[in-house]
């Protein structure tokens, strides 16, 4: 889900392989492995092949190439279509303009002088949302929010995730909206629900009580914010959350619940003094 749907089959084979690999089994397996495999293997392929892990296939009503299944399995596989397309043709958008993501092009753009106004006037923004992409976040939270009505996850890490994103990002708006985009452009582009409801619920690498995924949430939230706002990259959550992942001790140690009673083991001279 997080790979560009054109990019080789060997990026998934690595990013796969050092998931499993390095930060599962190393660690002693199922259970055992402190940082969240899937955002390890994602991180190794956004550092090693930052290229072609940022460059996304264009939605459909800015592409200039309609593709089946055919021109997929072949891009893919060989890097060109049936019809001879590169996948670098492929991503090019109808105004001849190499496709990034949402988050990619606000933080170019800033970086050039750009205002917020001015970068969402792009043909990738319907307005100030990023087109596509917050039909995959509904999407996202509508699945997550299932989940926890079924009682799978708990509440508390999306939920502090969330909040705290919508607090810095609308503080951030407040102060200067002409380079700090609003709350709502945070929480529906990225892979912000996708990793509130199904990457830091984790139960292996997120804390355990109540009061501890909270704050677990909540420090991912300040993160994706900080990373996407002052950072090198843009969609900040892998990186929050294996940052997170390194708290979670500590987390532990002080929200766990205290005990008040426990029950005194019998001492064996007490039960044979009543016979």
């Amino acid at each position: 889900i997080s790979i560009p749907p054109l990019a080789p089959w060997w990026i998934s084979v690595i990013g796969v392989g050092f998931a499993i690999i390095v930060a599962k089994q190393l660690y002693g397996g199922l259970g055992f492995n402190l940082f969240n495999p899937a955002m390890v293997g994602y991180v190794l392929l956004l550092i090693s092949f930052p290229v072609t892990m940022t460059n996304w296939q264009v939605p459909l009503e800015l592409s200039q190439y309609q593709l089946g299944a055919g021109d997929i399995f072949s891009a893919i596989f060989t890097g060109v279509t049936t019809t001879g397309l590169t996948v670098n043709e492929l991503r090019l958008s109808v105004d001849g303009i190499t496709m990034a993501t949402p988050l990619d092009t606000l933080r170019t753009d800033l970086s050039l002088g750009l205002t917020t106004y001015e970068s969402f006037t792009k043909p990738i923004y319907n307005g100030f949302v990023s087109v596509g992409w917050v039909w995959v976040n509904l999407a996202f939270l509508f699945g997550g929010l299932w989940l926890v009505a079924q009682r799978i996850i708990r509440w508390h890490i999306p939920v502090a995730v969330m909040a705290t994103l919508a607090v810095c990002a609308t503080l951030g708006y407040l102060v200067d909206p002409d380079t700090h985009a609003s709350a709502f452009f945070h929480l529906l582009s990225g892979a912000t629900m996708f990793g509130a409801f199904f990457i830091a619920t984790d139960p292996v690498t997120a804390a355990t009580s109540n009061k501890g995924k909270l704050i677990f949430g909540a420090i991912i939230g300040l993160l994706v914010y900080v990373i996407r706002q002052y950072g090198g990259y843009p969609d900040a959550l892998a990186f929050a959350v294996i940052l997170a992942n390194m708290t979670v001790p500590v987390i532990d140690m002080y929200s766990k619940p205290s005990s008040y009673g426990h029950q005194k083991k019998r001492h064996p001279k007490q039960g044979r003094s009543n016979d």
